[in-house]
């Protein structure tokens, strides 16, 4: 048996205005290499200039995550060759990264974070045929923050799952828009196997992975290979891989490098600069509410703890969460609709919820429909699509004639119809066969168009029947 031990590299693009190092502007998406200069091209005799409003969201992402700040931090040189580095060594930071020793929940677990730093970003390499390789060095010394965890994820869920709450914090803190999609975010994996008696196997890493669901499987069939590997006496080789996202492999892309191939030393144009306290105290009074602190602020308004992570961790539901629970609706039922059938139509439909004519305010009026029994949860549902329109569901209730079957002796004098109509029906629930009495419920359903209270129907079946449920 063999245990995956796991660690993540996650490279963010702090969200500032200028690069790293220089004054050019940071602009994604316009043509090559209009925002470069003699600092990011690294051509002779230029000086960096370190980006305060870099290092300040850096360290309010160390704070958050319960890092530990050291009162004097520092650059290094970080030297190698690719075509997209246009100095040859990146600007990064070794022994003195701004942050160590954090942690991140995942799952009610702490994952150890090993340390944050700054650097620089490298250009970007186009490939528009298999002739050619061209360079756009608009990216170059753009703003990162590296975060390298503790090997403690246990699961490839489980790495994916940190990620997407590391996300959800660099988005509440608005150091970063942390896309995956755009490059923003990026995240290279660490992993090994641990046999039973404690041994742990040879570490390989994957890079240049897209997406969260990258990672997930890339991780998934790497396990699978190591173990196979394991089990037939073989030997896993240190190398750095890729992942075939087409078919969901891995593939040896250079034999791994060592620390000591990187000759990292002091960057001499750059000293070492202080963090004094008065400048951590103001940034921590800049922290805003976190999604932590949010779920446990939900959870102590009556939210389930499940139900609560889900919405604290999703920076547009719970917004809208906060401002439907200022209508008073129950918290725990509004907290049912937006994780389940609002999301659902969100996901279906492949829209946010700012995109839909849905109101705080409308699905505040919706749940508290269906608490004081005005309408069904069939009818609310029935209505959902309508009411994620922009259509007032009060409104819709009425003009529909969709309020709920409250008169008794109209219930009964239905339920005795459709008893009389379906004498098998009946004959197979006084068998014993109880489950049948559903086939008699949808009649009365359909009835009453969903509009009669289900529970009660059920009852008043079991009652003309004779049978105990």
């Amino acid at each position: 048996m063999y245990a995956p031990v796991i660690g993540l590299e996650v490279h963010l693009h702090l969200k500032t205005r200028t690069k790293m190092f220089c004054g050019c502007t940071l602009a994604y998406g316009d043509p090559p290499n209009t925002h470069v200069c003699p600092v990011c091209l690294g051509l002779p005799g230029s000086l960096p200039t370190v980006n305060r409003e870099a290092v300040e969201k850096g360290l309010m992402l160390a704070l958050a995550l319960h890092a530990e700040i050291p009162p004097l931090t520092q650059f290094h040189r970080k030297n190698y060759f690719y075509p997209d580095l246009p100095k040859n060594y990146q600007i990064s930071q070794y022994d003195r990264p701004i942050g160590s020793g954090g942690f991140l929940e995942v799952g009610g677990r702490r994952i150890g974070i090993k340390r944050i730093h700054l650097e620089e970003d490298a250009g970007k390499s186009l490939h528009p045929d298999g002739d050619r390789t061209l360079v756009d060095l608009n990216r170059a010394g753009a703003p990162l923050v590296e975060l390298v965890t503790e090997p403690e994820i246990e699961s490839p869920e489980e790495a994916r799952e940190f990620l997407v709450r590391l996300q959800a914090i660099a988005r509440a803190l608005g150091v970063s828009d942390a896309s995956p999609e755009e490059g923003k975010m990026r995240a290279d994996v660490n992993v090994s196997l641990r046999r039973e008696d404690g041994e742990l196997g040879t570490k390989v890493e994957i890079k240049n992975l897209n997406s969260f669901k990258s990672v997930q499987r890339a991780l998934e069939y790497e396990i699978r290979r190591q173990e196979r590997i394991l089990r037939t006496g073989g030997r896993v080789v240190q190398a750095t891989l890729g992942f075939d996202e087409g078919g969901g492999k891995t593939f040896v892309m250079r034999t791994k490098e060592t620390e000591s191939d990187y000759r990292y030393f002091p960057e001499p144009d750059l000293p070492p600069f202080r963090v004094e306290k008065a400048w951590l105290d103001a940034l921590r009074a800049r922290l805003p509410e976190l999604p932590d602190q949010r779920a446990r602020r939900y959870v102590e308004a009556g939210v389930r703890a499940y139900d609560a992570e889900i919405l604290a961790y999703d920076l547009e539901l719970a917004p809208f969460f906060d401002e439907a629970m200022k209508s008073g609706a129950d918290p725990q039922k509004l907290a049912n609709w937006l994780n389940a059938d609002v999301r659902g139509y969100l996901t279906q439909r492949g829209v946010a919820i700012g995109e839909t004519g849905l109101t705080p305010a409308n699905l505040a009026k919706l749940v508290r429909l269906v608490e004081g029994g005005t309408i069904t949860g069939r009818v609310a549902k029935e209505i959902l699509p309508e009411v994620m329109a922009g259509a007032d569901p009060e409104r819709l209730v009425e003009e529909k004639g969709l309020k709920a079957v409250t008169d008794e002796g109209a219930l009964r004098e239905l339920v005795a119809k459709v008893i009389a109509e379906n004498p098998q029906v009946v004959e197979q629930i006084r068998a014993g066969k109880t489950k049948a009495i559903n086939a008699l419920l949808g009649q009365v359903m359909r009835a009453t168009r969903g509009t009669a209270p289900p529970d009660r129907v059920r009852g008043l079946l079991l009652e003309a029947l004779g049978v105990e449920a």
